[in-house]
């Protein structure tokens, strides 16, 4: 189930004995994974760190998670596909050969990527992805870096947006690709989707 901005979204629960601790956003995305390698029940997921858990406000107290102050989260799963092979993402999916030059497509789950506020409009439980598609001058793409702190960077004439369950790249050549933060290797065609699975993460 998934929830609309502005609703009630979570509950005051600790994180159970049975769940799992993830220090980044590839922790959480390899414990889901994992789960769904085995046919087991996915489980919760207290957050310490990374992209997710800082657009969540988890602030990396591990002994929040057990307490009276923990918030449990239903988030979205999603997954990509790199040329056909098919992975899990928590956070966000960058594929782009340079940051300064060319073509550089992103899809988010999560708000942040490290100190860039990418996806001011994203939320991790609404169902939707937030996917950028950016073609900007050098000098646009220093002013838009400097924005990008506070979010303030879109919209531009520029970066294409779209929020949808979906959404699919096409590149002329392989480009560089990232899931949640790490290099996972090279491709030219990417699809990212919402499974319509979640997965309940503590702050």
């Amino acid at each position: 189930m998934t929830i609309e901005r502005g609703a009630a979204w979570g509950s005051a629960q600790p994180l159970p004995q049975n769940g799992v601790i993830a220090r980044s956003d590839t922790d959480a995305a390899a414990a889901v994974s994992s789960a769904r390698a085995r046919g087991t029940t996915i489980p919760s997921i207290g957050l310490l760190g990374g992209d997710l858990c800082r657009t969540l406000g988890g602030n990396g107290d591990e002994r929040r998670l057990r307490s009276a102050d923990a918030v449990t989260l239903p988030v979205d799963i999603a997954e990509v596909e790199l040329d056909g092979a098919p992975r899990v993402f928590v956070a966000h999916v960058v594929a782009r050969r340079s940051w300064w030059r060319g073509r550089v497509w992103v899809a988010m789950n999560a708000e942040w990527i490290g100190d860039w506020d990418v996806a001011p409009r994203a939320h991790p439980g609404d169902g939707l992805l937030d996917v950028f598609d950016v073609s900007l001058s050098l000098r646009d793409r220093v002013k838009a870096r400097r924005r990008l702190r506070t979010g303030t960077h879109v919209p531009h004439p520029h970066i294409a947006q779209i929020r949808a369950t979906s959404a699919d790249a096409e590149f002329t050549e392989r480009v560089g690709v990232w899931v949640d933060g790490h290099h996972v290797g090279d491709a030219r065609s990417i699809s990212v989707r919402v499974t319509g699975e979640v997965v309940d993460v503590v702050v």
